[in-house]
Parts: C-alpha cells; sequence; structure tokens
C-alpha cells in the first residue's frame, strides 16, 4: 500500500472516531484534521466519500461483520473501525478484494492493533465472499435507521412514508443550484435538468469552481427545499428583510437578489465570514450582523423576517449522514425551546401587515408543525397564510408535483422519498405568518 493510501485511511479511521465516539460532526472533524490538506484532492475526495459510505451503511456493515465473527463481540473499537473501513469499500464502493483486505491489515500494523491482523484478515475475506449476495438481502433502511428516529418518523407520517425516507436515505443527494437570474439559460450551461421551482440540479460530484459561472457569482449551491422559504414573501423590492440564523447564507442571497435590503443575523462570527465571503463572489450586498437573534432589538421592525431556526437536520440526513450517528432525542427537546423562543421574538422584529417565515431543515413535528401551533395558541398577532404550489414554482416549468410538498395546513413539508420522479429532496419544514396590527 502506497503512503498516500495509508494516509487516506488513516484520515477515515480517525474521521469515524471523532463522529462515532465523540458526537463531532462529520464537516467539522474533516476540516480540523491536519493531515488531510496534505493529501492530493483525489484522496481527500476518496476519505470523504469511504467515511460517508460507513456513516451511511453502518447498520448494514455492522450486522455483516459480527454474521463473519466466530463469536459476537469486538476486542476494540479501533479494530472494529478497520473492520468497517474495509467492509464498506467491499461491499459498497466496489474496491478489489485484496486491496481493501491489505490495506486493512496494514492500517491495523499501523495504528497499534497488530494482534489483530489475522481476525481482520479473516472477517474481511469472508465478507468479499458473502458480503455483496447478504446486504442484498438485508432491510437496509431499516438497520442504518437508529430505533429512536424510526419510531418516530413511523408515529408522525406512517409506515409508508417511513419507508420512503429511510430508503432516500441510502444515496448521496444530487447536487442542486439556485441562480441569480435567466434559470433555462444556465441550465443548458451547467447541463443541468430545471427543476419547478427554478432550481437547477445536476449529479453529485466535480469540483465546483471549474463550472460555468462560478467565478464570475452567477450561481451558488442550494438544496431545492433550502430554497423555498426565500420565495414566499411575495415582491420585496426595496423592503426590509431581517435574516435570522442566516448563516452559510443561501436564503441571504436569494433575498438580496430578489430586491430586499438584507440584514443578515447570526450568533456565529466565524460562520458569518463564510456568509461574507459568498455575497462578496456572488457580488451581492448586505448588513452581516454578529449577534444572538433571540435577544436582538434593532432599531426599526421590518417589513419581512425570515427565521431559519437551528435545527436537527434531520431533515437533511441525504447529504449529512453523520446525523444518524450524532444527534439524540435529547437534542430535539434542547432544540424546540430554543425555536420557540427564537420564534416568540421574531414576531417582535416584524411590522404589523408584515410576514414572517419560520424553517427548519428537521423532519421531526416538533420542531416544525409543534412551534406554529404554540406560537399561533399564545400570540393572537399573527396568522397563518397558507402557500400553494403556485407560490413554490415561481412562474419557471410549472408546479409539477409541488402539491405534494404542502400539508392539510397550508404548510410545507418536504419528505425524503418526495418528488422521487425529479431525484428528491431534503426534509423541510416552512411556514408563513402574517402579522396582525397590535
Amino acid at each position: 500500500m502506497s503512503d498516500a493510501s495509508l494516509a487516506a485511511r488513516s484520515a477515515a479511521l480517525d474521521l469515524l472516531r471523532d463522529v462515532l465516539r465523540k458526537s463531532i460532526p462529520f464537516d467539522d472533524a474533516f476540516d480540523a484534521h491536519p493531515e488531510l490538506r496534505a493529501l492530493d484532492p483525489r484522496d481527500r475526495g476518496f476519505v470523504r466519500l469511504l467515511t460517508a459510505t460507513v456513516l451511511r451503511r453502518l447498520g448494514q456493515i455492522d450486522a455483516l461483520i459480527q454474521g463473519s465473527l466466530a463469536k459476537p463481540g469486538l476486542p476494540k473499537a479501533t479494530v472494529h473501525d478497520i473492520l468497517r473501513l474495509g467492509a464498506a469499500q467491499l461491499v459498497f464502493l466496489g474496491t478489489p478484494a485484496h486491496a481493501a483486505v491489505d490495506t486493512a491489515v496494514e492500517l491495523a500494523a499501523a495504528r497499534g492493533a497488530e494482534p489483530y491482523k489475522g481476525l481482520i484478515n479473516a472477517v474481511l475475506r469472508r465478507i468479499g465472499r458473502e458480503g455483496a449476495e447478504l446486504a442484498a438481502q438485508q432491510d437496509a433502511g431499516r438497520l442504518n435507521t437508529p430505533d429512536w428516529l424510526w419510531l418516530a418518523w413511523r408515529q408522525a407520517y406512517g409506515i409508508g412514508r417511513t419507508r420512503g425516507i429511510v430508503e432516500a436515505h441510502l444515496h448521496e443527494a444530487p447536487l442542486d443550484i439556485t441562480v441569480k437570474a435567466d434559470p433555462a439559460v444556465w441550465a443548458e450551461r451547467l447541463e443541468a435538468k430545471l427543476l419547478p421551482t427554478g432550481t437547477l440540479r445536476r449529479a453529485a460530484g466535480g469540483n465546483l469552481t471549474e463550472l460555468p459561472g462560478f467565478a464570475e457569482g452567477a450561481w451558488w449551491v442550494q438544496d431545492l427545499a433550502a430554497s423555498l422559504p426565500a420565495k414566499l414573501f411575495g415582491d420585496l423590492a426595496g423592503k426590509r428583510v431581517y435574516d435570522l440564523c442566516a448563516a452559510p447564507g443561501g436564503k441571504t442571497a436569494q433575498l438580496v437578489a430578489q430586491g430586499a435590503e438584507v440584514t443578515a443575523v447570526d450568533r456565529s462570527a466565524k460562520r458569518l465570514e463564510r456568509v461574507r465571503e459568498n455575497l462578496a463572489r456572488l457580488n451581492l450586498s448586505a448588513e452581516v450582523l454578529a449577534t444572538d437573534a433571540a435577544t436582538w432589538t434593532p432599531d426599526q421592525p421590518a417589513d419581512a423576517v425570515l427565521l431559519d431556526a437551528p435545527c436537527s437536520a434531520t431533515g437533511a440526513i441525504r447529504r449529512h449522514p453523520d446525523i444518524l450517528r450524532v444527534k439524540t432525542p435529547e437534542d430535539i427537546g434542547k432544540l424546540a425551546k430554543a425555536q420557540s423562543r427564537l420564534l416568540a421574538h421574531a414576531v417582535e422584529l416584524v411590522k404589523p401587515g408584515g410576514t414572517l417565515v419560520y424553517c427548519t431543515c428537521s423532519i421531526q413535528p416538533e420542531e416544525g408543525e409543534a412551534q406554529i401551533d404554540r406560537i399561533l395558541a399564545r400570540d393572537k398577532r399573527v396568522e397563518r397564510l397558507p402557500i400553494t404550489p403556485v407560490d413554490l414554482g415561481g412562474g419557471h416549468a410549472g408546479d409539477g408535483n409541488l402539491a405534494e410538498l404542502i400539508n392539510e395546513r397550508g404548510e410545507v413539508r418536504s419528505l425524503p422519498g418526495m418528488l422521487g420522479d425529479l431525484g428528491g429532496i431534503d426534509g423541510f419544514f416552512v411556514a408563513r405568518l402574517r402579522r396582525l396590527h397590535d
């Protein structure tokens, strides 16, 4: 095995430890890893793909490993993770058996697991022979989903929708792009599909910075679902808009591109640097303010407020499979309390007659529908403004199947598994409210 191959797999082993044992989000662990910068882009891409595959398919992989052991249980965490990396390559990434097994054995030696080289060799060779056939017989969606999430989704959406959610998580999401203008023109230039909302969709992968229009700031990456909230305000030309919890800034860019005078607020100064960088590349301008949106008191209320509240991000598992491994039921309760405080304060920031849009990239009802029920029950100064497919379509390619995304209450409730004929969508909740006169 080459030094680069060993370094790549060693980095993947570190990342698994950080996510599974320290509950560090994958992107944070990846960005902080001291040795990844020294790898060439191809090897860095392999590290990301390999680690994400293990996280996405962890239940299946662990079942295959346990079924290949002479007796249950593993001697140490490092050995277990090395086996996970090897199994992912053999079963899901198509790595030749000799390469996957040999590199795993060498990695064990390099990581102080020399006594377990024989075990690793035997288990992986068995998985190499039998793993693909066994994996085809597994209930993949159920195995890869933690019990607490499976039960929560089944209660909220029923078994059919839940099956759609967990099966969508087995596949990497496509690359979605929002353009400042002329989506049909850019669809042709980017060799992308124009979706009914005006979003452009390409297959995942490739170097974004080399695509047409990146350097000139014609577009930015933004999931189809994440692009919906900013469409719901109507004409924003010359209007004051507060974008709360704004980082990383995709919705900020949309609002500015629609002609609004935007103040982007986020408590993380570090994350706001990314907002500034994105706006600069796009040749867009907004006021950017590092402060807590739950207590911020501007000089005057806004015509419109967008609150993209911090959430569990369980709607974004296709893009971030580590969410399956780092989130807990306790996180949902804590986040719901924070969302409630933010939403109550956001009402104070919008002028009478103005519009407030609340959204989260979560599919937990506690972070979506329940928040709207609570604010409508306790604050009679707001009312729900139902959302229609026309609001989401933006007059581009027709509303297509967009009605599927809207619940009976007039809110957006997208779920992984919906819009399957278009390539799917992330899970999102969006509600539109009007501030009434006091």
